[in-house]
């Protein structure tokens, strides 16, 4: 009962044989005095740490990144030479081990990372760096041993990476919100995201990180009235919250229900996950497609749209902001007429909530003043009414198993047997949180005991 918190930094070791050796510092201090061609470094014995030492790289926040099937990672490297994913804080002890785990969370079947090939500093790629290195302390090695098989690993890095290109021009963009638009760049690490006040942003600074967190205004501050009203089912709360526990990645998902133009009422009646990485276009068109016949045979409007900080407070980012404004554009159309686009950001695993709830937010975008063209648009907090359902819909159970069956072998599944914190297990957790959307007929209950078993048993 005493475990620690499983969100607390892990270090992950795992990328086979592409593993980089670890070298004591001892071994480390006498790689610049070769003793003739026995003493030749192959690539497995040059580490971060060695570049580290010599200057050739130095530590710092966000200079590694992978860029892999159109899903960038981002990285920090450390004073020791490992690297901290600033997604979820796991600390990795080479780049094969950071590359192997990242590329197996978008393809489940790769085998190995890459590493040195994959992993770019500042923009280029590692293995430049270390060849940068053997330049200069070791100009007589025989560059065809010390770069053993990193020719290999370029050629098939750079093979994979050229499928991600996908000419936006050819992209045929509705007047709907489309998957691969939302939330495709992975977060900065949850433990620097501290809001700012949006009277703080000022004109749009190209150079501004966006993925910097904004504190939400309320339409009364901006002397404006919310202009329209919000009424949300609690079984859209409960498949949307119960989406957002299973991972440890952002999940994205779209919102259905009906807007009354007399009554200036948006019903958001039905949630529809995103069974899909973020960064899988080939699946995405296909997912699109699924939802709108589902939003079509129901009849349905696509009102809006949902997505996770997995481990951050659940405010708009600046790139959610810019996506927000977007997505109401297109909503709105061609016929100038008002239909408003609700925005839902879902915190599940953020230390700085209230109990085991999740911090569930509905925002809205204003733009800027007419007189400030350039300024960022302007989050506002939406008041919502939130309808309590009488039962769990059949629809709703479906939707849950098949996202058990989607994330059931997916390295970032969240392990429910873990600790949340101290006393609580991360099952305790999600169970706690979807008590607080729980429908009024008490049967439900034996349903969702059946849901979580089937959590527990993909582990």
């Amino acid at each position: 009962m005493g475990s620690e918190p499983p969100l607390s930094p892990q270090v992950v070791e795992e990328g086979g044989e592409e593993e980089e050796e670890e070298l004591s510092g001892g071994e480390e201090s006498d790689l610049r005095t070769p003793s003739g061609r026995g003493s030749l470094l192959t690539r497995r014995g040059i580490t971060l740490r060695v570049l580290l030492k010599d200057g050739l790289v130095e530590p710092g926040d966000g200079v590694l990144s992978i860029h892999y099937l159109g899903k960038k990672f981002v990285g920090d490297l450390l004073n020791d030479g490992k690297i901290r994913w600033v997604e979820t804080g796991q600390i990795f002890n080479s780049p094969s081990a950071w590359a192997t785990h990242c590329k197996r969370l978008v393809n489940p079947a790769k085998k190995s990372g890459c590493g040195w090939a994959s992993v770019r500093y500042r923009g280029q790629k590692l293995v430049q760096y270390k060849t940068s290195w053997l330049h200069k302390y070791q100009p007589s090695a025989d560059m065809s041993l010390v770069s053993e098989g990193e020719d290999d690993e370029m050629g098939d890095e750079e093979e994979e990476e050229g499928k991600t290109a996908v000419p936006t021009d050819d992209k045929n963009r509705k007047n709907k919100p489309e998957l691969h638009d939302i939330s495709l760049v992975p977060r900065r690490g949850d433990r620097e995201r501290i809001p700012v006040r949006y009277c703080t942003l000022g004109t749009r600074d190209a150079a501004r990180d966006p993925h910097t967190l904004v504190e939400l205004s309320a339409f009364s501050a901006i002397n404006r009235f919310q202009p329209f009203n919000v009424a949300v089912s609690s079984n859209v709360l409960l498949l949307m919250d119960f989406h957002c526990h299973l991972t440890t990645s952002e999940v994205v998902g779209y919102l259905g229900g009906r807007w009354d133009t007399n009554t200036q009422l948006l019903t958001v009646l039905r949630a529809f996950p995103c069974r899909t990485r973020l960064a899988d276009r080939d699946s995405a068109s296909a997912v699109e497609e699924e939802i709108c016949q589902n939003l079509f045979m129901r009849g349905l409007s696509l009102v809006g749209w949902y997505h996770s900080h997995p481990r951050g407070p659940a405010l708009p980012s600046l790139q959610d902001i810019d996506s927000q404004m977007d997505h109401q554009l297109r909503l709105q159309g061609s016929s100038n007429g008002f239909q408003p686009c609700l925005g839902i950001i879902c915190g599940p695993y953020y230390h700085g909530n209230q109990g085991v709830a999740s911090t569930i937010t509905p925002f809205w975008v204003v733009p800027p003043p007419e007189q400030r063209p350039n300024d960022y648009g302007i989050p506002v907090a939406v008041e919502v009414t939130y309808v309590q359902d009488n039962f769990l819909t059949s629809d709703v159970l479906n939707e849950m198993m098949l996202l058990v069956d989607f994330y059931r072998a997916a390295p970032d599944l969240v392990q429910f047997h873990q600790f949340w914190c101290p006393d609580t297990t991360m099952m305790d957790k999600i169970k706690g949180s979807l008590s607080g959307h729980a429908p009024k007929d008490q049967a439900y209950s034996q349903i969702l005991e059946h849901v979580y078993n089937q959590l527990i048993n993909t582990h």
